[in-house]
């Protein structure tokens, strides 16, 4: 038997039922591993230890009394710290929310709750989801386990940078522009984005509600499939979850897509700072698609050049009217050294916020101005529209579309810190998916200089299922995804 900090989900999973293991034994080595080597990765802001192993031992009863257990029952996962957690820290790794303790679950935690699953603690982010590095913590940066001197991607790098370590089989994260996707690819783990309204949001902290989406973090797409089960699915408390039912996932993975239709986004290829490895990687991760019987054929995006320009007039826009909740009198951090309540309000913000989502808020302001509504914002939704034409289109063609997740490797702590603009080139492969709404995943596809690429397979709306098939089928015929970093 592996090490159990070696585990996939799935074979934890058997185990548990099997009862080689217990879940106190199986938390107790990830909580060890956490202890070894969070002081240098850093991907937690907080450890529920205590919590994790109460939960573990509950598991084991439900375990042993037989009764109707999950493929969740006893497994350990870490949670991004945009999600609500009922009486435990919920920071967005700000200090606007530093000592917040939701009254409240999140719906994704009472379904994994509901699972037997087990948290290990709350993962560190970009503040309020805000960024492509995991520097944009309040608290501290996360480090890259392939290389503990690079970024490991954002926003939910601390969740990526967890499983990747072998911290936790699994994890949830949120994704507004690739923050699951690209990550996922610069650590070597699978990352999804659900279709926008697959997953509820009712106690996912807001950045841009329109685009907004908690998915999961795997080693393989077997356990994301199994994660995204548990978390799919109609919620009455968000009226943008779709009542769509939710299909058997693992059924569909049947390693077989002989005949299935896989477009190439010519765009995507040709699109400025593609790092040569990074392209190398994902044709011959193309190449392997079509000798598993696939049919390749190219197909155009038109308008994903502009997809990165719309989508940061969009996302900023609906972060200034999110965050202008946060005045100091609701919730939150509030500056009370002051008698007059404008200049409270005004220390508050300029306090409680840190340099990039000011940035955002003031972006995002003035593109809701008057005089300014029409010439940017307006403009920027009509871009929108063409982008989700462009989909439908390819999808008309296709069953799914290839590309890579991140134009680059993962870059050094710092490098890019000083020119948002190429920080935010990052997500240029995975921002048009969130303007149009679809699904994607992110699987490990092979290295570049030593360093992780991964392959984004995009599908139509609620095609979940049909990603997943491919990730799985890709998995099956290659070891990149059972590689694991030096530490």
């Amino acid at each position: 038997m592996s090490a159990l900090h070696e585990l996939t989900l799935s074979e934890a999973a058997t185990l548990l039922r099997q009862r080689q293991i217990s879940s106190v034994e199986l938390t107790r080595a990830f909580l060890e591993r956490i202890d070894a080597l969070d002081e240098r990765i850093r991907a937690f802001t907080l450890v529920t230890a205590d919590l994790a192993l109460q939960q573990a031992r509950e598991a084991d009863q439900r375990l042993q009394r037989g009764e109707q257990v999950t493929p969740l029952t006893g497994i350990p996962l870490a949670i991004k710290d945009v999600i609500c957690t009922k009486d435990i820290p919920t920071t967005c790794s700000s200090r606007m929310l530093e000592h917040f303790r939701p009254p409240f679950n999140a719906t994704v935690m009472e379904r994994l709750q509901a699972a037997g699953a087990v948290m290990l603690g709350k993962t560190n982010m970009d503040e309020f989801a805000m960024g492509s590095s995991t520097e944009h913590s309040a608290f501290f940066p996360t480090h890259n386990p392939w290389d503990l001197d690079r970024a490991p991607g954002g926003s939910s790098g601390g969740s990526a940078a967890a499983v990747a370590a072998g911290m936790a089989p699994g994890a949830l994260g949120s994704d507004t522009g690739g923050s699951i996707r690209q990550p996922a690819a610069l650590c070597n783990v699978v990352g999804l984005k659900p279709t926008y309204g697959r997953v509820s949001r009712f106690g996912l902290v807001a950045f841009a509600s329109s685009l907004d989406q908690i998915g999961p973090f795997a080693r393989t797409a077997r356990d994301a499939a199994l994660l995204l089960q548990a978390i799919a699915g109609p919620d009455p408390r968000d009226s943008t979850c779709s009542p769509t039912p939710v299909p058997d996932y693992t059924a569909e993975l049947t390693g077989e897509i002989r005949g299935l239709r896989i477009g190439v986004p010519v765009e995507y290829w040709e699109a400025p700072g593609m790092e040569p490895g990074v392209a190398r990687v994902g044709q011959e991760a193309i190449q392997r698609l079509r000798e598993l019987g696939a049919e390749i054929r190219e197909v155009s995006l038109p308008h994903t050049r502009y997809g990165v320009a719309a989508y940061y007039i969009i996302a900023p826009a609906e972060a200034s009217a999110n965050l202008a909740r946060y005045d100091g009198v609701k919730y939150g951090y509030s500056y009370r050294d002051t008698s007059d309540m404008w200049e409270a309000l005004d220390k508050t913000r300029q306090y409680g916020f840190g340099p990039e989502v000011k940035r955002r808020i003031m972006l995002g302001t003035y593109v809701l101005s008057a005089g300014y509504y029409d010439a940017y914002y307006k403009q920027a939704q009509k871009v929108r529209a063409l982008i989700a034409q462009d989909f439908e289109h390819a999808f008309e063609q296709c069953d799914v579309l290839v590309s890579p997740a991140s134009p680059t490797v993962a870059f050094k702590l710092g490098e890019k810190l000083s020119d948002p603009y190429q920080m935010y080139l990052n997500d240029v492969f995975t921002i048009p998916a969130n303007l149009a709404g679809v699904c994607g995943i992110s699987i490990p596809s092979g290295f570049s200089e030593g360093l992780p690429v991964g392959l984004q397979i995009l599908g139509n709306a609620f095609a979940e299922a049909t990603i997943l098939r491919v990730a799985d089928a890709f998995q099956r015929v290659t070891d990149y995804h059972t590689r694991r970093p030096s530490l």
